[in-house]
């Protein structure tokens, strides 16, 4: 069976991408699988790909390339629906709703049409009057479901849930004994970073030989670093870049944290889990509140209006606790054996099955 996957750009560094290239990555073990990247900004994905995955792009935006667009094509968008039209695949799955709709108004008739969706659209319109040509809607949280079966309504395809999935195993494992509080993703506002750090500026007051770690990057460094400045954790609060190793990084802590409270996909909170790390998290985050179960893998902290000291609270009983934390990291590699690679690949597989 031949499975394309497409998406705005299997360049970058966000949870999506990162997700979509573990099912790929996945798939390709029983399938012909190929990522179709509508942008290519640069010579290599930041994540892994796997050699049994074939990549191709629409628009070549490499520094230094000659053609930006496919020859005798000057518009993204008709390079992309004459792609689409020459499909020749079995399956096609697409990662945001603008491609949703391209796939449902361009696409060959005998394609299996998909499209994995994690949050609902901020123009649902197209989505309204297009999607009905899709086969399935799958989403990553139940959450999600619910809202895109809301938006549908009846006129839509069925909507299904299979979660995102983690990389390849055999996964890192913290030792657990590293006074370390880690965070990963984009620096950007909706990931709240700033009451990450103003919550642990309590915690470094109490616990001073702790320390927090934030990997990732995004537009809002300069304001968190200045806010560091601020409150004088410069000897606390450590910005480590971005890295396409995150799982790795999340092995040398004993605690991850994510203060997000909407937007969240949830695949930090995942990959933490795989390296047999408990989560504290926000109780609104799309995310972490399908995957962060208090008193098994992590704790949820209330989105209430004293929020930062519950989640510094949160904070410091873990760090007081080894045992407790030694019990959450057990439940926490409980949920990620569920979310493993191969195991999702095999419920789309089964999906894809029942759709056919």
């Amino acid at each position: 069976m031949k499975i394309t996957l497409v998406l705005a750009s299997a360049y970058g560094m966000r949870g999506d991408v990162r997700s979509t290239l573990n099912l790929a990555n996945a798939l390709a073990e029983r399938n012909e699988v190929e990522v179709i990247s509508v942008r290519r900004p640069k010579e290599k994905p930041f994540f892994p790909v796997a050699s049994g995955v074939t990549m191709r792009s629409v628009i070549d935006a490499r520094p230094g390339s000659r053609r930006l667009f496919p020859r005798g094509q000057v518009r993204a968008e008709v390079a992309l629906w004459r792609l689409l039209r020459g499909l020749r695949s079995d399956v096609i799955i697409t990662t945001r709703p603008g491609l949703g709709v391209q796939v449902a108004k361009h696409a060959p008739r005998g394609i299996l049409k998909i499209a994995r969706e994690w949050s609902r659209p901020t123009v649902p319109g197209p989505v309204q009057r297009f999607y009905p040509r899709l086969d399935a809607v799958v989403t990553a949280t139940e959450t999600a479901e619910a809202e895109w079966s809301e938006l549908l309504e009846d006129e839509g395809p069925v909507v299904h849930t299979v979660a995102d999935a983690l990389a390849h195993g055999p996964w890192p494992r913290s030792r657990m004994d590293n006074r370390i509080v880690a965070a990963g993703g984009r620096w950007v506002p909706v990931k709240g970073y700033d009451r990450l750090i103003r919550s642990f500026a309590v915690v470094a007051d109490k616990r001073p030989d702790w320390r927090l770690r934030l990997y990732g990057g995004g537009p809002e460094e300069r304001r968190l670093r200045a806010l560091v400045r601020e409150l004088d954790l410069h000897n606390h609060v450590y910005f480590m870049g971005t890295t396409p190793d995150l799982p790795g990084e999340f092995a040398k802590a004993s605690i991850v944290a994510n203060t997000s409270h909407t937007g969240d996909l949830g695949m930090t909170v995942l990959e933490a889990m795989g390296c047999g790390v408990p989560v504290v998290a926000v109780e609104g985050a799309r995310g972490p509140m399908e995957f962060v179960a208090t008193g098994y893998n992590g704790v949820l902290v209330p989105e209430v209006e004293d929020e930062l000291e519950l989640f510094a609270a949160a904070l410091l009983a873990l760090i007081d606790d080894e045992r407790r934390r030694r019990s959450l990291a057990a439940g926490a590699l409980e949920t990620a054996v569920r979310h493993s690679a191969d195991e999702m690949a095999r419920q789309w597989e089964t999906l894809i099955s029942g759709l056919r």
